[in-house]
Parts: C-alpha cells; sequence; structure tokens
C-alpha cells in the first residue's frame, strides 16, 4: 500500500488547507487529532467523516500517511478497511487479546455458498447467484447475511425488471481482514485448501435449496466465517 491509497478517489486533489481561509493546524497535531478519532470510535472512520470533525483546512490523508508510518511494526496498526481506516492488533498478537466463547449458529450449506458467490461475483442478482449455483434461492438465506451484516443490497441493474443487486459490507471485509474484496483467495488456493467443490453447470434443472441436506460442510469453515461466532471480550 502506497501514500496514494489514503486519498479518497472521490475527494479534489488539491488539499483542504488550500480551501480553507483559516490556518490549519500544524500537520502533527492533525496526526494526533486522527489518532484520537480513530481510538476512540468503534467503528472503521472515513476520509469524508474525518475532515468533518477536524477543524477548517485539515488535510486528513496526510495526516493518515504520518500515523501509519508511526505504527508501523507495532503491536496495534493502522489498517484501511474498504473506504476506511481503523487500528487493530496486529495479526501476530491476536491471540493475546481475545478471549472467545463459542456459541455455536451454523450457516446453512446454502447460505455459505450464496455468501462466497457475492463476495466473488459482486454486485449480483438473486438470478445470477441461482445460475451459478443450479438451484433456487430461498428469501431466509439471503435475509440471514443480511442480517449477519455481511451482505447489503448494492444498485439495480438497467435491464427489464431493474433486478436489484447484493455485495458485501464493510463489516465482512473487517470481520476478515480484507482491505477490499480482491483480497480474497483465488481459485486455485481454494481448490488446493479443498474448500470448493464442483456445482452443476448453469441451465440445469433447478431444485429448491430447503430441500437440500444443509448439514454439508460448504465453502467456508465455522471458525474463519464466524458460523461459530467468537464474542470478543476484552481482557
Amino acid at each position: 500500500m502506497t501514500d496514494s491509497d489514503l486519498h479518497d478517489p472521490a475527494e479534489p486533489t488539491d488539499s483542504p488547507q488550500s480551501e480553507s481561509l483559516f490556518a490549519a493546524p500544524p500537520l502533527a497535531e492533525q496526526e494526533r487529532m486522527v489518532e484520537a478519532i480513530l481510538f476512540a470510535s468503534a467503528e472503521p472512520v472515513g476520509i469524508p467523516e474525518l475532515h468533518a470533525r477536524m477543524p477548517h483546512g485539515c488535510d486528513a490523508p496526510a495526516a493518515l500517511s504520518l500515523l501509519r508510518r508511526r505504527y508501523e511494526g507495532r503491536g496495534v496498526q493502522l489498517l484501511r478497511v474498504g473506504d476506511a481506516w481503523a487500528f487493530r492488533t496486529a495479526a501476530d498478537l491476536g491471540f493475546l487479546m481475545t478471549r472467545e466463547i463459542i456459541e455455536t449458529r451454523k450457516l446453512s450449506r446454502a447460505a455459505i455458498e450464496t455468501l462466497a458467490i457475492i463476495a466473488y461475483h459482486q454486485p449480483v442478482t438473486r438470478a445470477e447467484i441461482e445460475e451459478i449455483r443450479g438451484v433456487s434461492v430461498s428469501k431466509g438465506t439471503v435475509d440471514q447475511l443480511i442480517e449477519l451484516e455481511w451482505v447489503k443490497l448494492g444498485k439495480r441493474r438497467m435491464t427489464p425488471g431493474r433486478p436489484v443487486t447484493f455485495i458485501v459490507t464493510q463489516e465482512f471485509l473487517d470481520h476478515f481482514g480484507l482491505e477490499n474484496a480482491r483480497d480474497l483467495p483465488g481459485l486455485k488456493e481454494l481448490r488446493a485448501a479443498g474448500l470448493l467443490e464442483n456445482r452443476p453447470p448453469p441451465g440445469t434443472e433447478m431444485v429448491d435449496e430447503a430441500a437440500q441436506d444443509d448439514g454439508q460442510e460448504g465453502l467456508f469453515e465455522p471458525d474463519a466465517l464466524g458460523d461459530s461466532d467468537p464474542l470478543i471480550e476484552d481482557p
């Protein structure tokens, strides 16, 4: 990741300092402000929100760049989560900070496969999910993923009927430590790990997924994708 990744492509390329009539605080002070905001926030914070909360003329991307370098190699690191930023415990030290209580909530095979298809093919419509899986998708399957806050509605397709699309959420990326969906493992890695199985080719006769045996393990294991969702408690 380069420092240029810190800049939101939707924002003007000019520094906020050049657009303000007021002198901005020193960059070191802006870095402290960003650090305080991120530490106090329970959710990742985007650059527009940082600018909204900081004094006029502040340059949040520049402050984030300094802050990210300051925390390199430390026990806590500044990570990008989708279009936002958050402090997270270094991956190799996570075992020191958590205590897990396993709550068994096994996802069905249909839900696991639907989640995988959405993650790899987003934005994707219900009809496209059914074509890839070779079976119909019940409303309850999608509702379960939306309730977990791992899937949300995307933009409607400009096609007849204007079907709604589905995409994964920032919470999904944050849960698996991904910057964006491009960081998901490839098909080769999934097959090597034994997590990808062949499905009936598109166009074959569809069956109702409710009639399937949902006890079979699917693409993602519970410990990896939260089927048994650990409740994380600070020590």
